[in-house]
Protein backbone atom coordinates (compact mmCIF):
# COMPACT_ATOMS: atom_id res chain seq x y z
CA UNK A 1 0.00 0.00 0.00
CA UNK A 2 3.05 2.25 0.02
CA UNK A 3 2.60 3.19 -3.59
CA UNK A 4 -0.93 4.30 -3.06
CA UNK A 5 -0.34 6.57 -0.06
CA UNK A 6 1.64 9.28 -1.82
CA UNK A 7 -0.36 12.45 -1.53
CA UNK A 8 1.17 13.74 -4.72
CA UNK A 9 -0.41 10.93 -6.67
CA UNK A 10 -3.74 10.45 -4.94
CA UNK A 11 -5.97 13.43 -5.53
CA UNK A 12 -8.55 13.95 -2.80
CA UNK A 13 -9.14 12.00 0.41
CA UNK A 14 -12.42 10.30 1.34
CA UNK A 15 -14.23 11.42 4.45
CA UNK A 16 -14.27 7.95 5.97
CA UNK A 17 -14.03 4.24 5.29
CA UNK A 18 -16.27 3.33 2.45
CA UNK A 19 -17.29 6.94 2.02
CA UNK A 20 -16.89 9.05 -1.05
CA UNK A 21 -14.32 11.76 -1.37
CA UNK A 22 -15.11 15.18 -2.68
CA UNK A 23 -14.62 16.04 -6.32
CA UNK A 24 -11.11 16.86 -7.44
CA UNK A 25 -10.52 20.57 -7.76
CA UNK A 26 -10.68 21.74 -11.38
CA UNK A 27 -7.73 24.06 -10.69
CA UNK A 28 -5.47 21.01 -10.41
CA UNK A 29 -6.58 19.58 -13.76
CA UNK A 30 -4.26 20.72 -16.59
CA UNK A 31 -6.98 20.05 -19.14
CA UNK A 32 -9.38 22.39 -17.37
CA UNK A 33 -6.67 25.05 -17.12
CA UNK A 34 -5.99 24.77 -20.83
CA UNK A 35 -9.65 25.12 -21.67
CA UNK A 36 -10.14 28.12 -19.38
CA UNK A 37 -7.08 29.84 -20.85
CA UNK A 38 -8.31 29.37 -24.40
CA UNK A 39 -11.79 30.57 -23.46
CA UNK A 40 -10.27 33.64 -21.79
CA UNK A 41 -8.27 34.56 -24.89
CA UNK A 42 -11.27 33.98 -27.18
CA UNK A 43 -13.54 36.15 -25.00
CA UNK A 44 -10.96 38.92 -24.95
CA UNK A 45 -10.58 38.76 -28.74
CA UNK A 46 -14.35 38.92 -29.22
CA UNK A 47 -14.54 41.94 -26.92
CA UNK A 48 -11.80 43.71 -28.88
CA UNK A 49 -13.70 43.19 -32.12
CA UNK A 50 -17.09 44.21 -30.77
CA UNK A 51 -16.08 47.21 -28.67
CA UNK A 52 -14.54 50.21 -30.48
CA UNK A 53 -12.86 51.33 -27.26
CA UNK A 54 -11.13 47.99 -26.90
CA UNK A 55 -8.74 48.79 -29.74
CA UNK A 56 -6.41 50.51 -27.33
CA UNK A 57 -6.51 47.69 -24.77
CA UNK A 58 -4.12 45.36 -26.60
CA UNK A 59 -1.57 45.68 -23.82
CA UNK A 60 -4.15 44.61 -21.22
CA UNK A 61 -5.22 41.62 -23.30
CA UNK A 62 -1.60 40.59 -23.81
CA UNK A 63 -0.86 40.92 -20.10
CA UNK A 64 -3.86 38.82 -19.04
CA UNK A 65 -3.08 36.14 -21.63
CA UNK A 66 0.55 36.04 -20.52
CA UNK A 67 -0.48 35.62 -16.89
CA UNK A 68 -2.84 32.81 -17.85
CA UNK A 69 -0.02 31.14 -19.76
CA UNK A 70 2.28 31.42 -16.77
CA UNK A 71 -0.38 29.84 -14.56
CA UNK A 72 -0.69 26.98 -17.04
CA UNK A 73 3.08 26.45 -17.06
CA UNK A 74 3.14 26.35 -13.26
CA UNK A 75 0.29 23.83 -13.17
CA UNK A 76 2.00 21.58 -15.70
CA UNK A 77 5.45 21.88 -14.15
CA UNK A 78 4.83 18.83 -11.97
CA UNK A 79 3.74 16.77 -14.99
CA UNK A 80 6.99 16.90 -16.95
CA UNK A 81 7.68 13.71 -18.87
CA UNK A 82 11.10 12.32 -18.09
CA UNK A 83 10.57 8.71 -19.20
CA UNK A 84 9.99 7.73 -22.82
CA UNK A 85 9.53 4.18 -24.10
CA UNK A 86 9.29 2.97 -27.71
CA UNK A 87 8.24 -0.49 -28.91
CA UNK A 88 9.28 -1.45 -32.45
CA UNK A 89 11.23 -3.90 -34.64
CA UNK A 90 9.33 -7.20 -34.18
CA UNK A 91 11.62 -10.16 -34.76
CA UNK A 92 10.75 -13.84 -35.16
CA UNK A 93 12.71 -16.47 -33.22
CA UNK A 94 12.59 -20.18 -34.02
CA UNK A 95 13.82 -22.82 -31.56
CA UNK A 96 13.46 -26.56 -31.34
CA UNK A 97 10.56 -26.17 -28.92
CA UNK A 98 8.67 -23.10 -30.12
CA UNK A 99 8.49 -20.06 -32.37
CA UNK A 100 7.87 -16.65 -30.90
CA UNK A 101 8.17 -12.91 -31.55
CA UNK A 102 10.24 -10.40 -29.61
CA UNK A 103 9.97 -6.63 -29.75
CA UNK A 104 12.66 -4.05 -29.23
CA UNK A 105 11.94 -1.82 -26.22
CA UNK A 106 13.94 1.41 -26.19
CA UNK A 107 13.93 3.55 -23.04
CA UNK A 108 15.19 7.12 -22.74
CA UNK A 109 15.08 8.85 -19.37
CA UNK A 110 16.61 11.58 -17.26
CA UNK A 111 15.60 10.08 -13.91
CA UNK A 112 18.31 9.72 -11.32
CA UNK A 113 17.23 6.23 -10.25
CA UNK A 114 18.33 4.87 -13.65
CA UNK A 115 22.05 4.16 -14.11
CA UNK A 116 21.99 5.16 -17.78
CA UNK A 117 20.00 7.54 -19.95
CA UNK A 118 19.14 4.95 -22.60
CA UNK A 119 18.37 1.23 -22.59
CA UNK A 120 17.61 -1.16 -25.44
CA UNK A 121 16.21 -4.61 -24.64
CA UNK A 122 14.10 -7.21 -26.42
CA UNK A 123 10.92 -8.52 -24.81
CA UNK A 124 8.30 -11.06 -25.80
CA UNK A 125 4.59 -11.07 -25.01
CA UNK A 126 5.05 -13.19 -21.87
CA UNK A 127 7.39 -10.54 -20.45
CA UNK A 128 4.72 -7.87 -20.91
CA UNK A 129 2.23 -10.18 -19.22
CA UNK A 130 4.61 -10.66 -16.27
CA UNK A 131 4.97 -6.89 -15.92
CA UNK A 132 1.22 -6.35 -15.75
CA UNK A 133 0.76 -9.12 -13.19
CA UNK A 134 3.47 -7.65 -10.97
CA UNK A 135 2.01 -4.15 -11.25
CA UNK A 136 -1.40 -5.51 -10.31
CA UNK A 137 0.02 -7.40 -7.33
CA UNK A 138 2.03 -4.45 -5.97
CA UNK A 139 -0.61 -1.79 -6.75
CA UNK A 140 -3.97 -3.48 -6.09
CA UNK A 141 -5.84 -0.19 -5.73
CA UNK A 142 -4.68 1.26 -9.06
CA UNK A 143 -6.19 0.71 -12.49
CA UNK A 144 -3.59 -1.22 -14.51
CA UNK A 145 -3.86 -0.71 -18.29
CA UNK A 146 -4.90 -3.87 -20.13
CA UNK A 147 -2.75 -5.91 -22.47
CA UNK A 148 -4.05 -7.09 -25.86
CA UNK A 149 -5.27 -10.65 -25.89
CA UNK A 150 -2.66 -13.16 -26.97
CA UNK A 151 -4.70 -14.45 -29.91
CA UNK A 152 -7.42 -11.84 -30.34
CA UNK A 153 -7.11 -11.43 -34.12
CA UNK A 154 -8.41 -14.73 -35.45
CA UNK A 155 -8.52 -13.46 -39.03
CA UNK A 156 -4.76 -12.94 -39.10
CA UNK A 157 -1.81 -15.26 -38.73
CA UNK A 158 0.16 -14.43 -35.57
CA UNK A 159 3.32 -14.09 -37.64
CA UNK A 160 1.81 -12.01 -40.44
CA UNK A 161 2.98 -8.39 -40.89
CA UNK A 162 -0.54 -7.07 -40.24
CA UNK A 163 -0.80 -8.94 -36.93
CA UNK A 164 2.66 -7.86 -35.81
CA UNK A 165 1.92 -4.23 -36.67
CA UNK A 166 -1.33 -4.28 -34.69
CA UNK A 167 0.27 -6.08 -31.74
CA UNK A 168 3.21 -3.66 -31.71
CA UNK A 169 0.86 -0.66 -31.57
CA UNK A 170 -1.10 -2.24 -28.69
CA UNK A 171 2.06 -2.97 -26.68
CA UNK A 172 3.28 0.56 -27.32
CA UNK A 173 0.04 2.00 -25.96
CA UNK A 174 0.24 -0.31 -22.92
CA UNK A 175 3.72 0.91 -21.96
CA UNK A 176 2.90 4.53 -22.77
CA UNK A 177 -0.04 4.49 -20.36
CA UNK A 178 2.18 3.01 -17.63
CA UNK A 179 5.07 5.47 -18.00
CA UNK A 180 2.58 8.36 -18.01
CA UNK A 181 1.06 7.19 -14.72
CA UNK A 182 2.36 9.15 -11.70
CA UNK A 183 2.61 6.04 -9.52
CA UNK A 184 3.10 3.05 -11.80
CA UNK A 185 5.99 4.71 -13.64
CA UNK A 186 8.08 4.53 -10.44
CA UNK A 187 7.39 0.86 -9.78
CA UNK A 188 10.53 -1.24 -9.43
CA UNK A 189 9.11 -3.99 -11.62
CA UNK A 190 8.81 -1.53 -14.50
CA UNK A 191 12.46 -0.58 -14.00
CA UNK A 192 13.44 -4.24 -14.14
CA UNK A 193 11.38 -4.75 -17.28
CA UNK A 194 12.96 -1.78 -19.06
CA UNK A 195 16.58 -2.31 -18.02
CA UNK A 196 17.25 -5.96 -17.11
CA UNK A 197 18.95 -8.35 -19.46
CA UNK A 198 17.12 -11.45 -20.66
CA UNK A 199 18.61 -13.83 -18.09
CA UNK A 200 18.05 -11.31 -15.27
CA UNK A 201 14.41 -10.89 -16.21
CA UNK A 202 14.00 -14.68 -16.36
CA UNK A 203 15.24 -14.98 -12.76
CA UNK A 204 12.77 -12.33 -11.62
CA UNK A 205 9.93 -14.08 -13.43
CA UNK A 206 10.64 -17.29 -11.53
CA UNK A 207 10.02 -15.43 -8.27
CA UNK A 208 6.53 -14.40 -9.38
CA UNK A 209 3.41 -15.39 -7.49
CA UNK A 210 2.34 -18.99 -7.97
CA UNK A 211 -0.97 -20.11 -9.41
CA UNK A 212 -2.41 -20.99 -5.99
CA UNK A 213 -1.71 -17.48 -4.74
CA UNK A 214 -3.45 -16.03 -7.78
CA UNK A 215 -6.47 -18.26 -7.23
CA UNK A 216 -6.65 -17.28 -3.57
CA UNK A 217 -6.54 -13.57 -4.39
CA UNK A 218 -9.19 -14.04 -7.06
CA UNK A 219 -11.48 -15.94 -4.68
CA UNK A 220 -11.14 -13.22 -2.02
CA UNK A 221 -12.03 -10.56 -4.56
CA UNK A 222 -15.09 -12.52 -5.69
CA UNK A 223 -16.23 -13.09 -2.11
CA UNK A 224 -15.88 -9.40 -1.32
CA UNK A 225 -18.66 -8.47 -3.72
CA UNK A 226 -21.12 -10.77 -1.97
CA UNK A 227 -20.18 -9.89 1.63
CA UNK A 228 -20.25 -6.10 1.33
CA UNK A 229 -22.68 -4.45 3.74
CA UNK A 230 -21.93 -0.72 3.68
CA UNK A 231 -20.92 -0.21 0.08
CA UNK A 232 -20.94 3.44 -0.89
CA UNK A 233 -23.61 4.41 -3.46
CA UNK A 234 -20.85 6.17 -5.38
CA UNK A 235 -19.02 2.90 -6.04
CA UNK A 236 -22.26 1.05 -6.70
CA UNK A 237 -23.01 3.62 -9.41
CA UNK A 238 -19.46 3.24 -10.69
CA UNK A 239 -19.87 -0.54 -10.89
CA UNK A 240 -23.13 -0.15 -12.80
CA UNK A 241 -21.52 2.28 -15.23
CA UNK A 242 -18.59 -0.05 -15.89
CA UNK A 243 -20.94 -2.98 -16.54
CA UNK A 244 -23.02 -0.92 -18.97
CA UNK A 245 -19.94 0.49 -20.68
CA UNK A 246 -18.43 -2.96 -21.17
CA UNK A 247 -21.70 -4.31 -22.58
CA UNK A 248 -22.02 -1.41 -25.04
CA UNK A 249 -18.43 -1.76 -26.24
CA UNK A 250 -18.96 -5.50 -26.66
CA UNK A 251 -22.01 -4.81 -28.82
CA UNK A 252 -20.04 -2.35 -30.95
CA UNK A 253 -17.28 -4.92 -31.40
CA UNK A 254 -19.70 -7.66 -32.49
CA UNK A 255 -21.42 -5.33 -34.97
CA UNK A 256 -18.05 -4.23 -36.31
CA UNK A 257 -17.05 -7.85 -36.87
CA UNK A 258 -20.26 -8.47 -38.82
CA UNK A 259 -19.66 -5.35 -40.90
CA UNK A 260 -16.12 -6.48 -41.64
CA UNK A 261 -17.40 -9.85 -42.83
CA UNK A 262 -20.03 -8.26 -45.07
CA UNK A 263 -17.53 -5.77 -46.47
CA UNK A 264 -15.04 -8.56 -47.14
CA UNK A 265 -17.67 -10.58 -49.02
CA UNK A 266 -18.67 -7.51 -51.02
CA UNK A 267 -15.05 -6.76 -51.86
CA UNK A 268 -14.61 -10.32 -53.12
CA UNK A 269 -17.69 -9.94 -55.33
CA UNK A 270 -16.35 -6.69 -56.77
CA UNK A 271 -13.04 -8.38 -57.48
CA UNK A 272 -14.87 -10.98 -59.57
CA UNK A 273 -17.27 -8.43 -61.09
CA UNK A 274 -14.71 -6.27 -62.92
CA UNK A 275 -13.19 -8.98 -65.15
CA UNK A 276 -16.68 -9.89 -66.38
CA UNK A 277 -16.96 -6.56 -68.20
CA UNK A 278 -13.42 -6.90 -69.58
CA UNK A 279 -14.17 -10.32 -71.08
CA UNK A 280 -17.53 -9.14 -72.38
CA UNK A 281 -15.88 -6.27 -74.28
CA UNK A 282 -13.97 -8.76 -76.44
CA UNK A 283 -17.19 -9.98 -78.06
CA UNK A 284 -18.99 -6.61 -78.27
CA UNK A 285 -16.98 -4.30 -80.50
CA UNK A 286 -19.43 -1.43 -80.42
CA UNK A 287 -19.95 -1.69 -76.62
CA UNK A 288 -16.27 -2.26 -75.82
CA UNK A 289 -15.55 1.32 -74.59
CA UNK A 290 -18.51 1.26 -72.21
CA UNK A 291 -17.58 -2.21 -70.95
CA UNK A 292 -13.98 -1.22 -70.29
CA UNK A 293 -15.16 1.94 -68.49
CA UNK A 294 -17.39 -0.15 -66.22
CA UNK A 295 -14.51 -2.53 -65.50
CA UNK A 296 -12.27 0.38 -64.54
CA UNK A 297 -14.94 1.87 -62.25
CA UNK A 298 -15.53 -1.44 -60.48
CA UNK A 299 -11.80 -1.94 -60.01
CA UNK A 300 -11.38 1.50 -58.43
CA UNK A 301 -14.28 0.84 -56.05
CA UNK A 302 -12.79 -2.53 -55.14
CA UNK A 303 -9.43 -0.95 -54.29
CA UNK A 304 -11.13 1.76 -52.20
CA UNK A 305 -13.16 -0.87 -50.33
CA UNK A 306 -10.04 -2.93 -49.68
CA UNK A 307 -8.43 0.08 -48.02
CA UNK A 308 -11.62 0.77 -46.06
CA UNK A 309 -11.63 -2.79 -44.71
CA UNK A 310 -8.02 -2.41 -43.62
CA UNK A 311 -8.80 0.87 -41.87
CA UNK A 312 -11.86 -0.59 -40.17
CA UNK A 313 -9.85 -3.54 -38.92
CA UNK A 314 -6.62 -1.83 -37.87
CA UNK A 315 -7.80 1.67 -36.90
CA UNK A 316 -11.28 1.22 -35.40
CA UNK A 317 -11.29 -2.34 -34.03
CA UNK A 318 -8.19 -2.23 -31.73
CA UNK A 319 -9.38 0.72 -29.58
CA UNK A 320 -12.78 -0.93 -29.18
CA UNK A 321 -11.16 -4.16 -28.01
CA UNK A 322 -8.84 -2.23 -25.71
CA UNK A 323 -11.73 -0.54 -23.91
CA UNK A 324 -13.56 -3.85 -23.58
CA UNK A 325 -10.48 -5.09 -21.72
CA UNK A 326 -10.37 -1.80 -19.81
CA UNK A 327 -13.90 -2.48 -18.55
CA UNK A 328 -12.74 -5.86 -17.24
CA UNK A 329 -9.75 -4.20 -15.57
CA UNK A 330 -12.11 -1.68 -13.95
CA UNK A 331 -14.27 -4.49 -12.59
CA UNK A 332 -11.17 -6.18 -11.15
CA UNK A 333 -9.92 -3.06 -9.36
CA UNK A 334 -13.41 -2.39 -7.98
CA UNK A 335 -13.47 -5.92 -6.57
CA UNK A 336 -10.06 -5.37 -4.97
CA UNK A 337 -11.31 -2.14 -3.41
CA UNK A 338 -14.36 -3.99 -2.10
CA UNK A 339 -12.04 -6.63 -0.66
CA UNK A 340 -10.12 -3.95 1.25
CA UNK A 341 -13.34 -2.44 2.58
CA UNK A 342 -14.63 -5.90 3.51
CA UNK A 343 -11.46 -6.49 5.52
CA UNK A 344 -12.10 -3.24 7.36
CA UNK A 345 -15.72 -4.14 8.07
CA UNK A 346 -14.80 -7.60 9.38
CA UNK A 347 -12.18 -6.05 11.65
CA UNK A 348 -14.73 -3.57 13.00
CA UNK A 349 -17.22 -6.38 13.63
CA UNK A 350 -14.59 -8.37 15.49
CA UNK A 351 -13.72 -5.31 17.58
CA UNK A 352 -17.36 -4.76 18.51
CA UNK A 353 -17.73 -8.41 19.43
CA UNK A 354 -14.72 -8.27 21.75
CA UNK A 355 -16.07 -5.13 23.38
CA UNK A 356 -19.41 -6.82 23.99
CA UNK A 357 -17.59 -9.78 25.51
CA UNK A 358 -15.77 -7.43 27.86
CA UNK A 359 -19.02 -5.77 28.93
CA UNK A 360 -20.68 -9.13 29.53
CA UNK A 361 -17.65 -10.24 31.51
CA UNK A 362 -18.40 -7.60 34.14
CA UNK A 363 -21.84 -9.07 34.84
CA UNK A 364 -21.04 -12.75 34.39
CA UNK A 365 -20.54 -15.19 37.26
CA UNK A 366 -17.20 -16.95 36.90
CA UNK A 367 -17.99 -19.45 39.65
CA UNK A 368 -19.07 -21.96 37.04
CA UNK A 369 -16.25 -21.27 34.62
CA UNK A 370 -13.68 -23.88 33.68
CA UNK A 371 -10.99 -22.10 35.70
CA UNK A 372 -13.15 -22.06 38.82
CA UNK A 373 -13.78 -25.82 38.49
CA UNK A 374 -10.02 -26.28 38.35
CA UNK A 375 -9.64 -24.50 41.68
CA UNK A 376 -8.90 -20.95 40.59
CA UNK A 377 -10.46 -17.92 42.21
CA UNK A 378 -13.46 -16.68 40.11
CA UNK A 379 -12.26 -13.08 40.41
CA UNK A 380 -8.82 -14.11 39.21
CA UNK A 381 -10.41 -15.89 36.25
CA UNK A 382 -12.41 -12.76 35.44
CA UNK A 383 -9.30 -10.62 35.62
CA UNK A 384 -7.36 -12.96 33.31
CA UNK A 385 -10.15 -12.91 30.76
CA UNK A 386 -10.40 -9.14 30.98
CA UNK A 387 -6.65 -8.76 30.45
CA UNK A 388 -6.81 -11.04 27.43
CA UNK A 389 -9.77 -9.13 25.98
CA UNK A 390 -8.06 -5.79 26.56
CA UNK A 391 -5.00 -6.99 24.64
CA UNK A 392 -7.16 -8.28 21.79
CA UNK A 393 -9.15 -5.04 21.66
CA UNK A 394 -5.97 -2.99 21.59
CA UNK A 395 -4.62 -5.08 18.72
CA UNK A 396 -7.92 -4.83 16.86
CA UNK A 397 -7.92 -1.05 17.30
CA UNK A 398 -4.56 -0.91 15.55
CA UNK A 399 -5.87 -3.16 12.77
CA UNK A 400 -8.96 -1.00 12.37
CA UNK A 401 -6.80 2.09 12.03
CA UNK A 402 -4.60 0.42 9.42
CA UNK A 403 -7.62 -0.94 7.56
CA UNK A 404 -9.25 2.47 7.63
CA UNK A 405 -6.12 4.01 6.09
CA UNK A 406 -6.09 1.28 3.46
CA UNK A 407 -9.70 1.99 2.53
CA UNK A 408 -9.04 5.71 2.28
CA UNK A 409 -5.98 5.15 0.10
CA UNK A 410 -7.88 2.70 -2.09
CA UNK A 411 -10.72 5.18 -2.58
CA UNK A 412 -8.32 8.02 -3.37
CA UNK A 413 -6.25 5.93 -5.80
CA UNK A 414 -9.33 4.63 -7.56
CA UNK A 415 -10.84 8.09 -7.84
CA UNK A 416 -7.67 9.55 -9.35
CA UNK A 417 -7.26 6.67 -11.80
CA UNK A 418 -10.90 6.78 -12.79
CA UNK A 419 -10.70 10.50 -13.52
CA UNK A 420 -7.56 9.93 -15.59
CA UNK A 421 -9.26 7.05 -17.40
CA UNK A 422 -12.26 9.21 -18.28
CA UNK A 423 -9.98 11.88 -19.76
CA UNK A 424 -8.12 9.33 -21.86
CA UNK A 425 -11.37 7.69 -22.90
CA UNK A 426 -12.89 10.94 -24.13
CA UNK A 427 -9.75 11.74 -26.10
CA UNK A 428 -9.40 8.24 -27.58
CA UNK A 429 -13.07 7.90 -28.51
CA UNK A 430 -13.04 11.31 -30.17
CA UNK A 431 -9.92 10.43 -32.15
CA UNK A 432 -11.09 7.02 -33.31
CA UNK A 433 -14.57 8.23 -34.28
CA UNK A 434 -13.15 11.23 -36.13
CA UNK A 435 -10.71 8.97 -37.95
CA UNK A 436 -13.52 6.57 -38.84
CA UNK A 437 -15.62 9.42 -40.24
CA UNK A 438 -12.71 10.72 -42.31
CA UNK A 439 -11.96 7.26 -43.71
CA UNK A 440 -15.62 6.71 -44.64
CA UNK A 441 -15.80 10.10 -46.33
CA UNK A 442 -12.64 9.32 -48.28
CA UNK A 443 -13.98 5.90 -49.31
CA UNK A 444 -17.29 7.22 -50.61
CA UNK A 445 -15.59 10.13 -52.36
CA UNK A 446 -13.29 7.71 -54.18
CA UNK A 447 -16.26 5.56 -55.22
CA UNK A 448 -18.22 8.63 -56.34
CA UNK A 449 -15.26 9.91 -58.34
CA UNK A 450 -14.77 6.50 -59.97
CA UNK A 451 -18.40 6.26 -61.10
CA UNK A 452 -18.48 9.88 -62.28
CA UNK A 453 -15.40 9.26 -64.43
CA UNK A 454 -16.97 6.09 -65.80
CA UNK A 455 -20.23 7.87 -66.63
CA UNK A 456 -18.39 10.76 -68.26
CA UNK A 457 -16.34 8.38 -70.38
CA UNK A 458 -19.41 6.46 -71.51
CA UNK A 459 -21.24 9.68 -72.45
CA UNK A 460 -18.24 10.97 -74.40
CA UNK A 461 -17.99 7.74 -76.40
CA UNK A 462 -21.72 7.89 -77.18
CA UNK A 463 -21.52 11.52 -78.33
CA UNK A 464 -18.54 10.80 -80.58
CA UNK A 465 -20.34 7.88 -82.23
CA UNK A 466 -23.46 9.99 -82.85
CA UNK A 467 -21.45 12.85 -84.33
CA UNK A 468 -19.53 10.44 -86.57
CA UNK A 469 -22.75 8.95 -87.95
CA UNK A 470 -24.28 12.34 -88.76
CA UNK A 471 -21.11 13.60 -90.48
CA UNK A 472 -20.83 10.67 -92.98
CA UNK A 473 -21.29 12.06 -96.74
CA UNK A 474 -23.89 10.56 -99.25
CA UNK A 475 -22.40 8.39 -102.11
CA UNK A 476 -22.77 9.75 -105.82
CA UNK A 477 -21.96 6.60 -107.80
CA UNK A 478 -23.68 6.62 -111.33
CA UNK A 479 -24.69 3.01 -111.01
CA UNK A 480 -26.65 3.76 -107.89
CA UNK A 481 -30.24 4.80 -108.47
CA UNK A 482 -31.51 7.99 -106.95
CA UNK A 483 -33.98 6.73 -104.40
CA UNK A 484 -35.32 10.20 -103.79
CA UNK A 485 -36.74 10.59 -107.38
CA UNK A 486 -39.69 8.29 -108.06
CA UNK A 487 -39.72 6.51 -111.47
CA UNK A 488 -42.66 5.05 -113.35
CA UNK A 489 -42.75 1.36 -113.94
CA UNK A 490 -44.43 1.84 -117.41
CA UNK A 491 -42.39 3.46 -120.20
CA UNK A 492 -44.54 5.73 -122.50
CA UNK A 493 -44.50 4.82 -126.29
CA UNK A 494 -42.21 6.80 -128.52
CA UNK A 495 -43.81 8.78 -131.44
CA UNK A 496 -43.74 6.95 -134.91
CA UNK A 497 -41.20 8.13 -137.45
CA UNK A 498 -42.98 9.38 -140.63
CA UNK A 499 -42.19 7.54 -143.97
CA UNK A 500 -41.94 8.85 -147.56
CA UNK A 501 -45.23 7.32 -148.67
CA UNK A 502 -47.07 8.68 -145.79
CA UNK A 503 -45.75 12.10 -146.50
CA UNK A 504 -46.74 12.10 -150.17
CA UNK A 505 -50.22 10.74 -149.42
CA UNK A 506 -50.78 13.43 -146.89
CA UNK A 507 -49.76 16.11 -149.31
CA UNK A 508 -52.11 14.93 -152.14
CA UNK A 509 -55.00 14.85 -149.72
CA UNK A 510 -54.31 18.37 -148.82
CA UNK A 511 -54.24 19.49 -152.35
CA UNK A 512 -57.60 17.83 -153.11
CA UNK A 513 -59.23 19.56 -150.21
CA UNK A 514 -57.88 22.85 -151.42
CA UNK A 515 -59.23 22.38 -154.85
Amino acid sequence: MADGTDSGFSEGQPSGPGGSSGPISPDLDPLNITTSTVDLEESLDMGAEGDPKAAGDDITVFTQSSLAGLQLDDALASDVHDLFVTVDDPEKHITNMESYITYRVTTKTTRSDYDSHEYVVRRRYQDFLWLRERLEATNPTHLIPPLPEKHSFRRLDRFSPEFLKTRQAALQKFLSRIVDHPTLSFNENLTIFLTAKAWELASHRKQAQGIMGKMGSSMRSMAAGYMMKNRSPEYATMQEYVNTFGAKMGTIDRINQRLLKEMTDYEQDLREFGPVFTLWSNSETELAPAMLGMAAGVEKCEKALEQQISDQEHVFAPPVKEYILYAEAMKAVLKRRDSIQMEYELTVEELNRKRNDREQLKMSDQSYSLGAFMGKDPEEVRQQKRTKLDAQIEELLKQVEVSNDNVECANADLKADLERWHRNKRRDVKEVFSELCDRNIQYYQECLSAWEETLQEINQKSELETASTLATPTSSCPDTPNLATPTSSVTPPLPATPTKEGTEGGASEGQEETQ
